[in-house]
């Protein structure tokens, strides 16, 4: 449904786009996972025919999004990093107004407008200013209104931006109802939560670079190996702690000083976590959480970028 082949884009001698490929099946989630200044709004609005690059072609539903842009908007919808929205009028009315936009009549906009606001709970809140809204609510009118013509392709770029825990996981849920209507949807994220839980596909993009693609569970396998994870109580024991897991493990163990713990590579996972008990048993030394555990996606991410997804890479 959306496919894109040596997409490139450079800003003097930055390269926010480097030759990146990538294809999205019919309903499903593709996560394009890095961090800030990664590439991945610039793929987005190269993709939503905002931005012209510099080298590369794509097409969505088979139009070429470089030679057919109109064509383009009429089957897509785009989220942006911020809510579009008019604090001055009510939700009801900025629905009405992207309606409209779209050439609806009146009062087709109105009905439209009406399913969205009970489809993203928002019916209650439906006559009052958008300015009064919560952060959660304006994102979801936000998404509600890229909704309005029923689009086969959606973009939504960090749509959980600034939310709070509550609200992130009411957009998760909205996006996978859109997900179950045979929606495809194409996600960028800095959250590493957020694409495992919800994207069939995962596409890591690192200095405008693709580095690591596929399933979550295929990418956590690239590190091999289980992990175990232990934390004490008293901060002082994390060398020793440290020390011990460095013989049970097979890799260097790293420490985490904010949460008192250390989390090393191991080959035999039962047999090793009884080994490191033993050895804290033999020091005295008293583990507040102990968990043998396969690797995470934060570490896929860690491994393949050299640093973390919350690590400004530039501007832009």
């Amino acid at each position: 449904m959306i496919r894109a082949e040596g997409l490139a884009k450079h800003y003097g001698k930055v390269k926010a786009l480097n030759g990146v490929d990538l294809e999205v099946p019919r309903g499903s989630v593709l996560a394009l996972l890095g961090p800030k200044g990664a590439g991945k709004t610039t793929t987005v609005r190269i993709l939503a025919t905002l931005l012209r690059p510099d080298a590369g072609r794509a097409t969505i539903a088979g139009i070429d999004v470089l030679a057919r842009p109109d064509e383009i908007r009429k089957v897509i919808g785009l989220t942006g990093q911020y809510a579009a929205v008019d604090e001055y009028l009510t939700g009801r009315e900025n629905l009405v107004m992207f309606a409209r936009l779209y050439h609806m009549d009146q009062q087709r906009a109105r009905d439209r407008a009406a399913e969205l606001l009970e489809q993203f709970g928002l019916t209650d809140a439906a006559d009052r200013q958008t300015g009064t809204y919560s952060g959660g609510m304006r994102r979801r009118l936000d998404l509600a209104a890229s909704l309005v013509a029923k689009p086969k392709v959606i973009f939504l770029d960090e749509p959980t931006t600034g939310l709070d825990p509550r609200s992130r996981n009411g957009m998760w849920d909205v996006i996978r109802e859109l997900v179950h209507d045979d929606a495809t949807l194409l996600l960028t994220t800095q959250h590493l939560e957020e694409a495992d839980a919800l994207a069939d596909n995962i596409m890591i993009i690192d200095h405008g670079l693709v580095i690591g693609r596929g399933p979550a569970d295929q990418l956590k396998d690239r590190l091999g190996g289980e992990r175990i994870q232990v934390a004490v109580k008293d901060r002082a024991r994390l060398p020793e702690l440290k020390a011990i897991a460095g013989i049970v493990g097979s890799g260097v163990p790293e420490v985490d000083l904010e949460s008192h713990s250390v989390t090393v590579e191991v080959r035999n996972g039962a047999a090793s976590l009884v080994e490191l008990v033993r050895g804290l048993d033999a020091k005295g030394i008293e583990p507040s959480e102990v968990e043998l555990r396969s690797p995470t996606l934060d570490e896929v991410f860690l491994t393949l970028t050299g640093h973390r997804t919350g690590s400004v890479i530039r501007d832009g």
